[in-house]
């Protein structure tokens, strides 16, 4: 039987109030972009978990077909898809990040 990949992501983002997609983990982030969404997360002092993509080709293709966003890492708060760690650090720097997260946590 397939894979629903679709279900799964949705599992996955269901269950984590903030969940990153990326390439490695929290701990060993393997691209700068990745290393980047981690770092402002741990800023945050928010817990969050991480998915790592890089051992998962289907899943990798899936999560860019299913937010319709190209490229990895991939944030969501509260069931919703924020972006990419350029998304992501803008947000930080205008203050709006710290509220989301915030929010995610206190529920």
């Amino acid at each position: 039987m397939p894979r629903d990949l679709p279900s799964e992501i949705r599992a996955l983002i269901d269950q984590h109030p903030i969940l990153i997609f990326m390439k490695g983990n929290r701990d060993n982030p393997m691209c700068g972009f990745s290393a980047t969404a981690v770092r402002i997360f741990d800023v945050l002092g928010a817990p969050y978990e991480t998915v790592d993509i890089l051992g998962d080709s289907a899943l990798r293709e899936a999560i860019k077909t299913f937010s319709s966003w190209p490229t990895i890492p991939q944030v969501y708060v509260k069931g919703q898809f924020l972006g990419g760690s350029d998304i992501v650090r803008e947000m930080y720097e205008r203050g709006e990040l710290e509220m989301l997260v915030q929010g995610a946590i206190a529920h």
